[in-house]
């Protein structure tokens, strides 16, 4: 695998920064959006192979945009992980759950980070 596109959805852009940057840096392509609401539109538009989806935001939460991902025939096949601060026992249960495909938490280990990213690619 190379050269993959990896969606990366989160309201706060250092984090944004650093995601794209490690995986920009490990042969990736990626995407960035501000919020769930833009990463949706960037979703259906560019059908990404994976989405980084943080939890908390305050446009639309992370949870309600994978179920909005899971309805929408373009988007439904794509795997979603949430990267999230949220790391509290059970939260991981919690998000595979409401529909994710996996679970990252933050702070992203940087060495470790490409490798997590590419496990969830199909």
């Amino acid at each position: 695998m190379a050269n993959e596109l990896i969606l990366i959805v989160d309201d706060n852009e250092q984090n944004r920064k650093l995601a794209r940057d490690i995986l920009e840096f490990a042969g990736f392509r990626s995407l960035v959006a501000a919020g769930g609401i833009e990463g949706l539109a960037l979703a259906v538009e560019h059908r990404p192979d994976l989405i980084l989806m943080d939890i908390r935001m305050p446009d639309l939460n992370g949870t309600e945009a994978v179920r909005k991902l899971r309805e929408d025939e373009r988007t439904a096949a794509i795997p979603v992980v949430a990267l999230t601060s949220s790391t509290m026992k059970g939260d991981r249960e919690r998000f595979l759950a409401d529909g994710f495909d996996g679970y990252l938490e933050k702070p992203i280990r940087v060495r470790e980070f490409p490798d997590q990213v590419r496990s969830h690619l199909a």
